[in-house]
């Protein structure tokens, strides 16, 4: 007999509003449909009324968690669509806070799963060491949140010397929770060992799925646009792109607390070589005469983020169209769902760290 199973609207498994259906049988996922749509804000449309000054805003209020990559793709575009050149700090000083950006999203989508999994005392630590995080990007930015750093053409606040202090001393604290995690994965870890095997995909499925970020390479395909894009500062980084084959939460996850590591390194290589100059680019007579179309392309936590701009010839653009990492790694979450036991659908659901007002807007 096959019944359903209704997660959502608003349900405890999920953070934000949006309706799961599962059908079972037998104590067994049969099929799985996700319904979005419970948030939608009419941000695009909105953007297609507005300068592109005010469209920075727009975009990074599309998202609480990962608000500063949206506004790096929507300037990304804008830069190109006006021709505009980016002063070698601002773009150093954009990719310093998209990697802090990068570090406490994941710290959080951790302890998720450790809440997912009945796991207090790990959730308890990730979260109270990662509001050390939060705190320094409020000092850094004037705002836990929504930080307004990108501006088209540049940055809007500088790094001091005291900042960089500061941010260069914390580096040591993070690198030791990244480490916490990292273990708390492992196949005997507290974590680890509770959600190995489920959900488990290969890489040719993701692939098919069209899924992006941590999902993707938690089934062992090597895809990550900072390597292949080089924007803003990466070209003058060093970093491994993380890598898991196991294809399950347990590798999902993996790859997200392996990345921790990477966004400390990368951090500490940028502070090491911040340049001098100007932080805001030559914005006096920005090109706006050609009707063109670009996208801006970055890698947000949860995967490839893009942004596409229609120009029009005026200060307005005429249309925006963005393409969330979660919308793209929907479809891998209802096949992941697929013949596993009932118990499993939550850490499943966690797995592809979701959010639903990014996809939404």
């Amino acid at each position: 007999m096959t019944e359903t199973i209704t997660i959502g609207p608003y349900h405890p498994y999920l953070l934000e509003p949006s309706i799961v259906d599962l059908q079972v049988q037998d104590g067994r996922i049969s099929d799985a449909v996700v319904t979005v749509g419970f948030v939608n804000r009419a941000v695009e449309e909105l953007m297609a009324t507005k300068t592109y000054r005010q469209d920075v805003f727009l975009a990074e209020r599309i998202c609480g968690i990962c608000s500063n990559i949206h506004t790096l793709a929507f300037c990304q575009a804008a830069e190109e669509i006006m021709r505009i050149e980016v002063p070698p700090r601002a773009r150093y000083i954009r990719t310093i806070f998209v990697e802090l950006e990068r570090l406490h999203s994941h710290y959080l989508s951790l302890a998720l799963l450790a809440h997912a999994v009945h796991d207090g005392a790990h959730f308890a630590r990730i979260m109270r060491e990662r509001e050390t995080l939060i705190g320094l990007l409020e000092r850094l930015s004037g705002n836990r949140v929504h930080y307004s750093v990108n501006a088209i053409g540049g940055v809007r606040r500088d790094l001091t010397e005291e900042l960089a202090a500061e941010l260069r001393a914390s580096l040591p604290k993070f690198q030791a929770l990244s480490d916490f995690v990292v273990d708390a994965l492992g196949g005997s870890g507290p974590l680890g060992s509770k959600v190995a095997g489920y959900g488990a995909l290969s890489g040719a499925d993701a692939l098919a799925l069209g899924a992006v970020g941590p999902t993707l390479r938690g089934s062992g395909v090597d895809s990550d646009v900072r390597r292949e894009d080089r924007y803003a500062a990466y070209g003058d980084t060093d970093f491994d792109v993380v890598v898991e084959s196991d294809g399950d939460v347990r590798a999902r996850f993996m790859v997200r607390a392996r990345e921790t590591r990477e966004s400390v390194r990368i951090v500490g290589q940028l502070l090491a070589g911040l340049p001098a100059g100007p932080i805001l680019g030559d914005l006096k007579e920005p090109n706006l005469k050609e009707r063109r179309e670009v996208i801006g392309r970055v890698e947000a936590p949860r995967g490839e983020l893009i942004y596409y701009i229609r120009s029009n010839g005026t200060n307005v653009p005429e249309r925006v169209k963005v393409r969330t990492p979660t919308f793209a790694n929907l479809c891998f979450l209802t096949r992941a769902l697929k013949g596993e036991p009932t118990g499993r659908a939550r850490a499943i659901i966690e797995s592809i760290d979701p959010c639903l007002s990014c996809t939404d807007r």
